[in-house]
């Protein structure tokens, strides 16, 4: 094969290449890019938009009962019988403590005998002053040491009943300072007793934000330990402070529960201004590999995956710290489940 042969042989393969490039482009300029089936969804949607919260200011406190009870002994004499202990629910009237009444049985034996010597005396000076061997005012100071030796008895008697202490208020022991076989004393603690109906929550605030603390503010109280958030009251705030601390003791009211008891830990969040925020619903907030994102829809309402970072939580919405602007348009709880590149159709304001 020559030259020529060899030349005209390769035009030919360059022009059948040629037409099949042309053929291919033809059928593709066929294909309209715009009859792409896009997958869609019918989802959630939820404009972002810029919102006020308030500043918390949040210290730690203390749960303690708003009726604390010392009991004591009204007489002297050893414990013979202790009846409770430590967190042990009493009643009103229960007996909490028997004390020896040594001194009081004595107490009302002497007391006994003197009335019985003065109403000896009175019946005398009674027949006498028939007779007229005696005065009327002799017979009327007989008649008074009578008197006054018969209440004797009887205080004697209400003495030696003080042996049972018993409880004045419904409460739980919280704390015993004596033992069986102690010595109880007239004012000297030997259980205190704390109301768990009436609770209150007692912290310290800085005196930078004492100002916000008012009596019937509402602030919010957590109690960690519990996963339990409530609302409390504050019922007292006391203007005095340490030269050292600068803090000023808060009392909070708090609701009634039976799960909380004296001593437990809590936070107080007093509300002391409020700033801008974007927020939007905890439901739209998907959390994978420990990555906080949502599903973001642009102009054309394709959803897209975006990652975030969150703030705190307030009520049912969370805080977005980064990651959306106001304007922005996000989706969520989609049917079919939503994924990057589905088109949205909105189901309503999720909020």
């Amino acid at each position: 094969m020559n030259l020529m042969s060899t030349t005209i042989i390769n035009r030919a393969g360059i022009v059948i290449l040629m037409l099949a490039a042309m053929n291919l482009m033809a059928c593709s300029g066929d294909s309209d890019p715009s009859s792409v089936a896009v997958e869609t969804s019918t989802a959630s949607t939820f404009n972002v938009s810029v919102s006020e919260v308030p500043v918390r200011y949040v210290t730690s406190g203390t749960v303690t009962s708003d009726h604390r009870v010392s009991i004591s002994s009204r007489i002297s004499g050893y414990i013979r019988e202790m009846n409770v202990r430590e967190g042990d629910l009493v009643k009103t009237g229960q007996i909490l403590v028997r004390v020896d009444p040594v001194d009081a049985k004595q107490t009302l034996i002497q007391a006994k005998a003197d009335l019985a010597d003065a109403q000896a005396d009175l019946q005398r000076y009674d027949e006498l002053l028939k007779d007229g061997a005696v005065t009327i005012q002799q017979a009327a100071k007989v008649k008074l040491r009578y008197k006054v030796a018969k209440s004797q008895v009887e205080q004697a008697r209400n003495q030696l009943s003080y042996a049972e202490v018993r409880s004045p208020v419904d409460g739980v022991v919280v704390e015993k300072r004596m033992s069986q076989g102690d010595l109880a004393a007239p004012g000297v603690a030997i259980l205190t007793l704390e109301d768990p109906a009436s609770l209150l929550v007692e912290t310290y605030v800085s005196e930078r934000f004492v100002s916000w603390s008012q009596e019937g503010d509402r602030v919010d109280i957590n109690i960690a330990s519990l996963k339990q958030s409530s609302q409390g009251i504050v019922r007292q705030v006391v203007q005095a402070t340490g030269p050292v601390s600068h803090q000023f003791l808060v009392k909070t009211a708090l609701p009634a529960a039976d799960e909380v008891h004296p001593g437990m830990y809590a936070e107080t969040g007093f509300h002391v201004g409020a700033r801008q925020a974007l927020l939007i619903p905890k439901a739209a907030v998907i959390l994978r590999s420990g990555l906080h994102a949502v599903y973001l829809l642009n102009s054309e309402s394709i959803a897209q995956y975006r990652l975030l970072r969150l703030g705190t939580e307030q009520g049912g919405d969370v805080e977005v710290l980064a990651g959306l602007h106001a304007g922005d348009v996000i989706a969520w709880n989609g049917k079919p489940a939503l994924k990057s590149g589905m088109k949205v159709q909105s189901a309503g304001n999720g909020q």
